[in-house]
């Protein structure tokens, strides 16, 4: 049986992915934005979320918008899921809690790592790092990553962030170029190219280190912001490491930001069926079974090594 579903920021291109997953799986999507409801207007807010069994806020910033529609959503009684990839804003919500089940940055930069990270840990109870790279073809930004990109940049003073030693840091050193070994060939790499997984990851396992690397292609393809004409192909290559054991998960898919929603839609249905693990703000791998979530979107990600 479907549910209504309130999407903040549907006329977006990750929102647009939304409200057709959702339709797609037999639920009816109220959407809704700034036209209809500002973050700064609680009672807006409140009566967009009226009548919603959960809500998927896909509208950036989210320094913005993430902590009054989690506000709302706890007022309305609702799950709450976000796509967030802005560090500084998923810090935000895990550090302010919730009384509901919510779950930042469920979307292809946080919460896919985070699942594969998770999923390759197995029985491990902690490990010393975890390396997640990009293989991305290309990186055609729309105009929400853009602009949450530059409230992020904004936020850290131009600085870049790491998550070593167990703790978040800024720092300014220039960040190395690497060759990484993905399963389908071998790639340039941005190293410490630091995504939401510095969050999400180590929010729930005992992880010292947590690095991302970006293929050049994408950072290129970033800094020019081209308009978006053809979807990206990709590769996520996790390497979790505990001494001398190195266990590896990887898998390849097309267009980042379509794959957000079926990631964030799948999480909805969970929270609202009752497969869920924590009660409050978690990570999708802290939130849901990370074996079982990956195993149920055969036709958005495809499985290229396990290790």
């Amino acid at each position: 049986m479907g549910h209504k579903i309130a999407v903040y920021g549907a006329s977006g291109v990750t929102g647009r992915f939304v409200v057709a997953e959702l339709e797609k799986r037999g639920h009816t999507a109220m959407p809704f934005g700034r036209a209809q409801a500002t973050a700064a207007d609680p009672e807006a807010l409140d009566r967009a979320l009226a009548g919603a069994a959960a809500v998927i806020n896909t509208a950036g910033p989210f320094a913005i918008t993430a902590l009054p529609l989690l506000a709302a959503a706890e007022r309305a009684g609702v799950p709450y899921v976000d796509v967030a990839a802005e560090i500084e804003a998923n810090a935000d919500t895990f550090a302010r809690g919730a009384t509901i089940p919510a779950v930042p940055a469920m979307a292809f930069f946080g919460g896919l790592a985070d699942l594969l990270v998770t999923a390759a840990m197995g029985a491990w109870t902690s490990a010393d790092s975890a390396h997640v790279a990009y293989g991305l073809s290309d990186w055609q930004p729309t105009a929400g990553t853009l602009a949450a990109g530059q409230v992020s940049h904004d936020r850290r003073a131009g600085r870049r962030v790491r998550y070593r030693d167990g703790a978040l840091s800024y720092h300014d050193a220039t960040p190395p170029t690497l060759t990484w070994e993905f399963p389908d060939r071998a790639r340039q790499v941005i190293g410490e190219f630091s995504m939401a997984d510095v969050v999400t990851i180590p929010s729930h396992l005992r992880i010292s280190s947590v690095v991302d690397y970006m293929s050049v292609d994408a950072t290129e393809g970033l800094r020019s912001a081209a308009p978006r004409t053809e979807p990206e192909s990709f590769v996520v290559d996790v390497r979790v490491r505990s001494g001398s054991e190195e266990r590896r998960l990887a898998v390849a898919g097309r267009d980042i930001y379509a794959v957000s929603a079926p990631l964030a839609v799948e999480a909805v249905e969970r929270l609202l069926s009752g497969r869920f693990h924590v009660t409050g703000v978690a990570s999708a791998g802290a939130m849901f079974d990370a074996h079982d979530f990956l195993d149920a979107l055969p036709d958005v990600i495809q499985a290229t090594r396990s290790s």
